[in-house]
């Protein structure tokens, strides 16, 4: 038999669907959720055994796991964040945060703050404050703005701007740690350090051991 090739076969069937007013894109009879930035487009999307890849260009916008369930919706949070913005109280009874809430993104520390926001600032400006630090999660980790939430929330700061200082300190933190935890290359005992004045190759040779070349090498 002969070797496989080296090139990636793909086996997803290839789909070119139009994004609809809701932000979403129906393959083989269900729905899936794409950033709402893309309404009225027509993207390309993958379909595979196990997910669903979408892509505008070549880059890749959403990804899903496929439904097997005919007729249902899968919907992503994050996908209507700019809508939820300008529209905060289309939040509370939509779709996308019933999943979200299911599948556990949506955490007991966003609803903590949630409550807090919109008893310090109203609903319509608390919920705002919710879908700020919501967009905190695309370029921040899971896990800090978690605990910047924590954080802003026991304080009573329930502002968006405040989890960020507070995700972005817990950020360096835990990197200075890790880089405190790095192994460290032990020096031998007895080895000469490369970086002491008056070393070979470190600029300072006027203080070098090293003997003169003897005279009758220059014959050889």
């Amino acid at each position: 038999m002969r070797p496989l090739p080296v090139d990636e076969f793909e086996t997803g069937l290839s789909l070119r669907p139009l994004v609809d007013r809701y932000s979403r894109i129906t393959a083989r009879q269900s729905t899936y959720s794409v950033p709402a930035r893309f309404i009225g487009h027509r993207l390309r999307a993958l379909l595979r055994a196990d997910e669903l890849v979408v892509f505008h260009g070549r880059q890749v916008v959403a990804r899903h796991e496929r439904s097997t369930v005919k007729g249902s919706t899968t919907v992503v949070l994050d996908h209507y964040l700019e809508i939820l913005a300008r529209k905060p109280g289309a939040l509370p009874g939509s779709a996308a945060l019933a999943q979200a809430r299911k599948a556990g993104v949506f955490t007991a520390e966003h609803e903590a703050f949630w409550a807090g926001a919109r008893r310090a600032h109203g609903d319509a400006t608390g919920t705002r404050e919710l879908v700020e630090v919501l967009l905190l999660h695309r370029h921040l980790s899971h896990a800090n703005v978690i605990a910047g939430l924590a954080g802003a929330t026991a304080v009573g700061a329930v502002r968006a701007d405040v989890v960020a200082v507070e995700a972005r300190r817990i950020a360096d933190t835990r990197t200075n740690q890790q880089s405190d935890t790095l192994p460290r290359i032990p020096q031998r005992r007895g080895q000469p350090d490369p970086t002491a004045p008056g070393r070979p190759g470190c600029g300072d040779r006027r203080t070098t051991t090293r003997p003169a070349p003897v005279a009758h090498r220059d014959r050889l």
